[in-house]
């Protein structure tokens, strides 16, 4: 089930009628304390939430959730046009912002992208995966580096596993978008800030990152096993 918050009648009836259309459950919601009330009652598969609701915000909303360590894909709606407002919804932790006016073709596509998980193959299953110091664990989708283990959001959990897949190679925003999102459309901001997330977690300094770095007009690159143990090798275990 998606549950679509937004004051404006027009958007939530256009949107959930082409989820049904598409086979998806849809539920409405017109501010945020009855989309609270749906979130914890109902647990959402993904949320399509706007910024600006009446009473408290669609940002208060997603920090609740988030607080609450729920990992419900969150897809933001705003009318706000702007770099540091599509960052600042990303930080506060959705998955994926939309600007209005949008079509509401393109969101369901999106939304399928973000529940496919599209970086994880089939093939992979859902064994431990290591390199060096680093373990990642599918099932539990959590990150042990030199015994100190983090759990991660869903799309914390798919880049990393993507680079550390392919330790020492190099990927730029818009391939990272494909093969990690699944999308052949969306804004870099959505990787930019991905990848803040995980130097904040597993960086020794995050100002000064070693393990995830970036490629000067290139990309993203994770660290070799070698790599990983030459920097987090004097890092006390948890």
């Amino acid at each position: 089930m998606v549950l679509v918050v937004d004051d404006e009648e027009l958007v939530v009836q256009s949107v959930a009628a082409y989820l049904r259309a598409d086979g998806v459950d849809a539920t409405i919601a017109g501010d945020a304390r009855e989309a609270e009330r749906v979130w914890r009652t109902r647990r959402p598969d993904a949320v399509v939430l706007d910024v600006r609701l009446p009473g408290a915000s669609g940002l208060d909303l997603l920090r609740k959730m988030r607080q609450d360590a729920d990992r419900t894909p969150v897809v933001l709606l705003s009318g706000l046009d702007t770099v540091d407002d599509r960052i600042l919804g990303l930080e506060v932790g959705a998955d994926d912002y939309l600007i209005k006016p949008f079509s509401p073709r393109e969101l369901v596509l999106r939304l399928h992208a973000l529940l496919r998980r599209g970086d994880i193959r089939p093939e992979d299953g859902m064994r431990p995966f290591t390199v060096g110091p680093l373990t990642l664990d599918p099932s539990v989708r959590t990150a042990s580096l030199a015994g100190e283990v983090q759990t991660l959001a869903p799309r914390e959990f798919d880049l990393l596993m993507f680079l550390a897949r392919h330790a020492g190679s190099t990927f730029g925003t818009r391939e990272l978008l494909r093969r990690v999102w699944g999308w052949d459309f969306g804004d870099d901001s959505t990787v930019v800030v991905h990848v803040r997330r995980l130097r904040r977690k597993f960086e020794p300094d995050p100002s000064d990152p070693v393990l995830l770095t970036t490629v000067r007009g290139t990309g993203y690159r994770w660290a070799t096993a070698d790599e990983l143990s030459a920097a987090v090798g004097g890092r006390a275990p948890a």
